[in-house]
Order: C-alpha cells, then structure tokens, then sequence
C-alpha cells in the first residue's frame, strides 16, 4: 500500500504541474501545436516508445516490449502495422464504439464507419439469445482480422443489461460487506464466462469508486464501499476474475465518481477535494487496478477543479494524460463515459467533444450522440491540423492491440454457460448479508410472514421463502426495500440495494442484503429462519444503525 500511495502523491504534484503547460481548449492538440513536450513524451501507438537512435519516426517497424496491460508484443506489433494500412476514415471509426437502435445486429452502422465496435444497451435486449445471435452475426460480417468491440453494462445489482436465464450477480457492495475477496474474483470470473458465451468481448465494470454515502447520487452500492482499502481490494479481485475468464473489464469512473454530489447524466459534478484527499480517496483503487493490469479504464464526466478548472476530466489532457497515463504509469486503453450525457453534450456537442477527448488522450470515444457527427469531427480534425494522426494511430493501436489479445483466446464459453453460475452468486450473497439490529444467531421471524414492499422483489422473495418451508400467508411483516426507498416499518425491515434507509426505521430487525436476485433472497431466508449466521459487516457508514454488523 506504500508504493501506492508514493505513486499517487508523485502522480498528483505533477499532474497540477501540467495544467501550467497544457494546450487551452481552442490551441488544438499538442502534438501539432509545437511544443515538443509530447513529442518527447508520447507513446508511439500503444504504450511502447521508439527505441532510441532508431530514426523511426512511427514506430511502426521495431517490436515492441509486451505490454503492462494484457496484449503481448506480437499482438501490439500486428496492430500498429494494421493501423498504418488504414485509411484517414477507417482510423477515425476504430476509435468510436457506438449505440445502435433496433434488435438487430448492426452491422451496416458497423460498416459505414468503420466503427470499433458497439455497445449494448437495454433497448437492444428481446432475450439473451437473441442478443447472442446478434452478437455473432455482427462479427461474422466483418472481415477485419480481430474481434469487434462489443461491451455492456453488466456490473451486478442495479446495473444489469441482461436478464434471465443470464445469472444475475448482487451490486459490488456486496464484496465490500462480506470483506471476500476471494468471492469477488469467482463472480467477476462465472460473469465473464457467461457474458463471453453471450458473444461479448468486453464489460464495463467494475466501479473503482468509493462512495462518500448518501451524498453520493450516482454510484452508490455501485462502489464496494467508503474505504479505499476495501475498495481497492474489491476492484483488484474483480480485474482478476474477468481477465480468468477472458472477457476484457474497464474499470471506471476515473478520477473517482463517488465523491461528488452531482448526477453527471445530468449535469457536470465538480469535484472540489484538494490534492491530499484525491490521494487518500479516489485515486487509491485505479492505482490498484493499474498494479493488477487493468486492460482499460473510463473516464468519468467530473470537473477535477484542482488539475483543471471545470473542464470535464474526460476531456481534460491534465487529467487523462497527465494524472492517469504519464503519473500513475496506465499505459492501458482509456475509454470516455457515455458522450450523451448531460455533463457532456449540453455544453461542447458532439462533434467537438469528440475530437477533444482523444486530444485529452482518450482513446475510444463512447456512444456519441451522432455518430456520423462524430466521425467526420474527427476525420475533419486531423485534416486540419487539430488533432494529430499520430494521436489518432495511437487510440487506434489501442483498441486493435486489446480485440487481438482477447481474440487470441480459443477456449469460447458454449451457450449452455449461460444460467450456470446461480451457486456462485447466492454465496457471494450468503457471506454478505448484515444484521444491524435484531439477535445475531436464531431464528428471526415466526412460521410464518407476510412480506411488502419491492414489487419486482417480493416475488423473488416469496419463492425462496417456499422453498425453505416459510409461510408467507400472514404473520411477522418482512418489508424489502430497493432502490431510493426511504423510511419503512415493519418486524424486519431489509434494504436490497444500499443500506441507508436503515437508519431511518425503528423496526427491532434490521438487515442489508446489497441486492435482490434470487441468490440474495435466498441467502436472507436462510438468516430469517436461523438457518444461516449473517456473517456481513456494512462496508459504509449509516446514521441511525445500532452496530455495523454481528
């Protein structure tokens, strides 16, 4: 832990250096503005410097060394030479992964812009087969010699793109509170295999933010917790268990989004911590993962006022380049947050942000509101002297580099891993079910109860219940409460996403179960029925709670 937080503090002092010397927004890029600060500093396609006295200006010819962040020297040469066959329009393409509408697979979209790839999103998703029909059917039409980038949003709990019979997985608090390890690289590893088999090659998780608590509107159970430690430890066993499984995990939301107040789907939040407290917070888990050979890392939509103004770090050399890639050493692939939030396109637009994301050293430029817009900004850019080809090949080797790696692979899940993994999550919820009130041993409910509350969770709920032999015709009320739910009353009051309503009730059995799935009903009847222990320590504080845990 040492050697991070040294690196961290390096990182900092002379990432705040860097804002005196960095471009202004209109000055274009580096590169091609004559500073000859990255011309001396710069990688040369994806994260090798030329050899010295090579006069290779392009680094295209000499080997480079294998990689911190996954793809080895082989797969890092083939895709610097692949970049250098493109054309100006090809190179602008690979550097986008859009959204598409529809069901099917988009493969024309693909086509006309050469695109990087696509994510998914709910609207996408009919049932799991047909998303992994479309899936294979959209890398079966391309003819590039790698696999394309197709990524989702499936991080567990709230976050979850794909529904039955893919095994759904309890919010990453839940390893914050069971203190597991362990368990949080088994179901980063069972997702992985199953999202693979699902035709997908990489998953935006997991969230290496630590939450500050109630005030933290975005993140939330997202974050394995309040403590950087814990936290780091989470995120680092999740990186492992989705790189076991072949699936490639972007951690996110650099700088750190579970210290700021506002909603960046909405508006721009400002993160106003002074540098110390960046150090001993935030940045602790991307250091981490970095140490753990994270492939990529998203930057979030937050304003870092002490490195950069009010500029949205996702945009902001000093943040992108200065503190994550030349301080902290990630030589990874960096990907923007969703270019169609609010934080993003009420204030820049599509084009331009576009274009000012891979000047501030972003490689993939994630779910512009236009793609076409983004597309010729960018190809526009490089025309005009704005943005370097350089630059572009760079970003462009990036991603090539990552899809070669991740396609080197020949071990693809079959369909039938899909559903497969139900054991898995009911014991990574089993060890992280907490009792902050009420006996911590014995049976907590009567024979029978009768249970409120969740709509969407009480079914769950009542099957387990069924399953253990509880009645759930009337007797001790169970009231389960999700996602935003205030206060409540009952004999037992559970919370199914974050624990901070707890505080708010009176009720004399309080518990935290950090997600509704059936594995997390099923691990709370045990514990109502004396079955089971809780062995769960709330991994954030609550106002209002008698103990943290049994």
């Amino acid at each position: 832990m040492y050697t991070l937080l040294m690196r961290i503090l390096a990182a900092l002092a002379m990432a705040a250096a860097l804002v005196a010397c960095s471009p202004s927004e209109d000055s274009g890029d580096s590169d091609e503005a004559g500073s000859g600060r990255a011309e001396q500093a710069e990688p040369d396609g994806t994260g090798a410097q030329p050899e010295s006295g090579s006069g290779e200006s392009d680094g295209l010819t000499a080997e480079p060394p294998p990689t911190s962040w996954g793809p080895t020297g082989e797969e890092v040469l083939r895709a610097r030479e692949a970049v250098s066959r493109m054309s100006l329009e090809e190179k602008a393409g690979q550097v986008i992964v859009a959204r598409y509408t529809g069901t099917s697979a988009p493969v024309d979209l693909v086509s006309t812009y050469h695109l990087g790839g696509v994510i998914v999103m709910s609207e996408n998703v009919t049932t799991v087969e047909a998303v992994r029909r479309s899936n294979q059917a959209l890398q079966a039409a391309d003819d590039r010699e790698w696999p394309l980038f197709i990524g989702v949003d499936q991080e567990g709990g709230l976050v979850d793109r794909l529904e039955s019979p893919i095994t759904p997985f309890p919010s990453l608090m839940t390893y914050g509170a069971a203190g597991r390890r362990d368990l949080a690289r088994e179901a980063a590893r069972a997702s992985g295999t199953e999202l693979r088999a699902a035709g997908f090659t990489v998953v935006f998780a997991p969230d290496a933010d630590v939450t500050i608590g109630p005030g933290d509107p975005t993140i939330g159970s997202r974050s394995a917790g309040s403590d950087p430690d814990r936290v780091s430890a989470v995120v680092t066993a999740a990186v492992r268990g989705y790189r076991e499984s072949g699936i490639a995990p972007v951690v996110k939301h650099f700088p750190g989004h579970g210290s700021v107040t506002t909603d960046s789907h909405l508006g721009l939040p400002v993160q106003g911590a002074s540098l110390p407290q960046l150090r001993r917070r935030d940045l602790e888990p991307f250091a981490a993962a970095i140490e753990t050979r994270a492939p990529a890392a998203m930057i979030g939509h937050l304003a870092v006022r002490t490195l950069d103004d009010d500029t949205p770090a996702t945009l902001s050399r000093p943040v992108v380049t200065g503190l994550l890639r030349d301080r902290l050493g990630f030589d990874g692939l960096t990907i923007t947050d969703s270019m169609e939030m609010g934080a993003i396109i009420e204030g820049y637009g599509t084009g331009a942000a576009a274009v000012r994301a891979l000047q501030a050293g972003n490689d993939v430029v994630l779910m512009p509101a236009d793609t076409a817009a983004a597309h010729g900004a960018i190809v526009d850019a490089v025309q005009d002297g704005r943005l370097s080809e350089r630059r572009l090949d760079e970003a462009a080797a990036r991603v090539v580099a990552l899809m070669l790696h991740g396609g080197a692979r020949d071990d693809t899940p079959r369909p039938g891993t899909i559903g497969s993994h139900g054991p898995v999550s009911y014991r990574a919820s089993k060890a992280a079910v907490t009792v902050v009130e009420g006996p911590c041993s014995g049976r907590l409910v009567g024979k029978s109860v009768v249970v409120s509350g969740d709509p969407a969770v009480v079914p769950r709920f009542k099957a387990s219940a069924a399953a253990a032999g509880l009645s759930t015709s009337g007797g001790t009320s169970v009231v389960l409460l999700g996602y935003g739910a205030k206060r409540a009353e009952g004999d037992v009051v559970v919370t199914t996403d974050a624990p901070y309503a707890l505080g708010d009730s009176d009720a004399p059995v309080k518990i935290a179960t950090y997600g509704d799935t059936p594995g997390a009903m099923r691990a709370l009847v045990d514990v109502l029925i004396g079955k089971a222990r809780a062995p769960g320590r709330l991994p954030v504080p609550v106002d209002g709670v008698s103990r943290r845990g049994c």
